[in-house]
C-alpha cells in the first residue's frame, strides 16, 4: 500500500510540474500578444473613411457627409459606394461597367456592419445600385447572399427599377474586344476595378462595402471575390476591417480580407497585415508577377494602410483634416 501511495505521489508531482510549466508558458505568451494588439490603438479612435482607387475620392466625400453629421459607418459606406455605381464614367462598377463576354453587365456587391451582419448579391443584372440591394438582403431576409434572377426579383420587390446598364462606351469596348475575344486580365487599369470602402464613425463602429461589375469580358456567370464575405470584404468591430482589389480568384482562394483582419488581431498594423497577406499569396504563386492583388485595411482606432503586388494601386482617405490620395506600397515596387 505504501508503495502504491508513493507512486501516486510521484505521478501527481509530474502532472503538477507539467501543468505548471504549461501555465507559465501561457502566462508568458499572453502579455506579448496583448501587447502587440495594443501597440497600434493607443492614439485613440478617429472618424475616417478610406476606399480603393481614384473613384474612391468622390465616394469618400459622400460617405464623409454621413460621418460628419454623426451618422453610422454603415450608412456612410452605402452612400459612398452608390456614387461610382451611378457614374457611367467608372467602367468597373455599376452603371457603365464593362460587360461580360456575352455583352451582359453583371454586378456583385456586399456590405457588412459592426455587428457582423452582412448582405450580398452576385450576378445581379439590370439594377444600378447592387450595394443597396445587398443591404436589403442583410436587413430584410434571413439570408446573406442572393444571386442572379433571384437577386433581381428580390430587388424589384424592394422597389428597385430594372434598367439597361450597358452604356454606349461600354458596348463599344465590348464590340472591339470581340474582334479577338481574348481574355487576359490587365494589371492596374486605374478607375477600372472594384471599389471597396471602409469607415469608422464617431461611435467607434466600423462598417464596409464592396461593389463591382467584375472583370471586363469575363465568362458569363463568373463571380469574383467582391460579394464574398471574408474574401473581398471583412469587418470585425473588435479589431478592424479590410477590403481587396485585383484578381478576385486569388482573394477567394486565400480568404484574403479575413486573413488581414486576423493578422491585425494578433498585433500587425493595417499596413503590416496587408503586406503579410500579399506575401502569403506570392509565396503560393510561382508566377505572381503576372497578377495584381491589393489589400486596404482600417483598424478600430482609425489607423489605415495598404499593400499590393504591383506598383500602381492607390487609395483615397477622408477625415476631419481633409481628403488625400495615397499610393500603396508594393512587393514589386
Amino acid at each position: 500500500m505504501f508503495q502504491i501511495q508513493r507512486e501516486l505521489i510521484v505521478i501527481s508531482k509530474r502532472k503538477f510540474l507539467k501543468y505548471s510549466f504549461l501555465g507559465s508558458a501561457a502566462s508568458l505568451a499572453a502579455p506579448s500578444v496583448t501587447g502587440m494588439t495594443q501597440r497600434y490603438v493607443k492614439k485613440g479612435k478617429k472618424t475616417v473613411v478610406i476606399s480603393t482607387w481614384n473613384h474612391g475620392g468622390p465616394a469618400n466625400e459622400a460617405a464623409w457627409q454621413v460621418l460628419a453629421g454623426g451618422g453610422r459607418a454603415l450608412d456612410a459606406v452605402e452612400a459612398g459606394a452608390r456614387i461610382p455605381e451611378a457614374d457611367p464614367k467608372v467602367t468597373s462598377v455599376g452603371y457603365g461597367g464593362f460587360p461580360d463576354r456575352d455583352g451582359v453587365v453583371t454586378l456583385d456587391a456586399c456590405i457588412m456592419d459592426e455587428k457582423q451582419n452582412c448582405g450580398s448579391v452576385a450576378f445581379l443584372q439590370g439594377i444600378k445600385h447592387p450595394i443597396s440591394v445587398a443591404r436589403k438582403v442583410m436587413e430584410e431576409t434571413p439570408h446573406v447572399m442572393l444571386v442572379g434572377e433571384g437577386a433581381q426579383r428580390f430587388a424589384v420587390e424592394q422597389g428597385f427599377e430594372v434598367e439597361n446598364l450597358l452604356t454606349p462606351k461600354a458596348e463599344t469596348a465590348w464590340r472591339e474586344w470581340k474582334r479577338e475575344s481574348r481574355y487576359q486580365p490587365v494589371i492596374n487599369i486605374e478607375n477600372h476595378d472594384t471599389i471597396g470602402i471602409l469607415a469608422l464613425d464617431q461611435h467607434g463602429n466600423l462598417s464596409g462595402a464592396c461593389t463591382t461589375s467584375g472583370a471586363a469580358f469575363k465568362m458569363h456567370g463568373r463571380v469574383g471575390d467582391s460579394p464574398i464575405i471574408g474574401a473581398g470584404l471583412y469587418v470585425d468591430n473588435e479589431v478592424g476591417a479590410a477590403t481587396a482589389t485585383g484578381m478576385g480568384e486569388l482573394m477567394i482562394k486565400t480568404v484574403g480580407c479575413h486573413q488581414v483582419v486576423e493578422l491585425m488581431r494578433h498585433g500587425y498594423t493595417p499596413e503590416e497585415a496587408c503586406r503579410e497577406a500579399v506575401e502569403r499569396i506570392a509565396r503560393k504563386l510561382g508566377d505572381y508577377q503576372q497578377f495584381q492583388v491589393g489589400f486596404l485595411a482600417l483598424d478600430r482606432a482609425g489607423n489605415y494602410g495598404a499593400h499590393c503586388i504591383q506598383p500602381g494601386f492607390n487609395y483615397a482617405v477622408r477625415d476631419a483634416d481633409g481628403a488625400l490620395m495615397k499610393d500603396s506600397k508594393s512587393k514589386l515596387g
